[in-house]
């Protein structure tokens, strides 16, 4: 029989992806000046979006933590493909307050930028509020973009790098 490999959402946490996915968070938070930041991947197979690496606050409690893939502003840049920044998320129909009030923290603004691997949607990576309260420009916007490629390679090449490891056996 064919042993088959495991689904994609358990590579994250059991193939060693935490440390590369906390970096990431921790670098955007800096070069930001963020109250938070986050990466939420998207497990394919229940359609939700996993929050894998956080820091800032939630970083003790929203790790493992899921949300329905279609909800909120990372739903909608998962969905749409494309980065957004909101100034007022309260002001903003795509905003899900309902789902920021249950992980503990609701931001005023945010920037959030989809994790692309060709046409695979593999998460969204979340900057949330800066404590001077300066606004997120779009030149921001564009960087934490190409952050998020460089990020979403470097996690593609993790997953396919796993993958190839734990690779269907034939046993006899």
């Amino acid at each position: 029989p064919v042993r088959p490999p495991p689904r994609r959402r358990a590579l994250a946490a059991e193939a060693g992806h935490r440390p590369l996915l906390q970096a990431i968070v921790e670098v955007a938070r800096a070069i930001f000046g963020a109250r938070a930041a986050s990466i939420m991947l998207l497990d394919e197979d229940a359609g939700e979006l996993v929050f894998e690496a956080v820091t800032g606050e939630g970083e003790d409690t929203l790790v493992g933590r899921r949300i329905p893939s279609g909800t909120g502003v990372a739903g909608w840049v998962a969905e749409a493909r494309q980065p957004l920044v909101i100034e007022d998320v309260a002001s903003d129909p795509r905003f899900s307050t309902e789902t920021a009030r249950s992980t503990g923290y609701v931001p005023r603004g945010l920037m959030a930028v989809p994790l692309l691997r060709g046409e695979r949607v593999l998460g969204v990576l979340n900057v949330l509020d800066r404590p001077e309260r300066r606004r997120f420009s779009v030149a921001e916007l564009d960087l934490l973009a190409l952050f998020a490629d460089q990020a979403a390679i470097a996690l593609d090449l993790l997953v396919e790098q796993a993958q190839s490891r734990l690779a269907p056996v034939v046993v006899e």
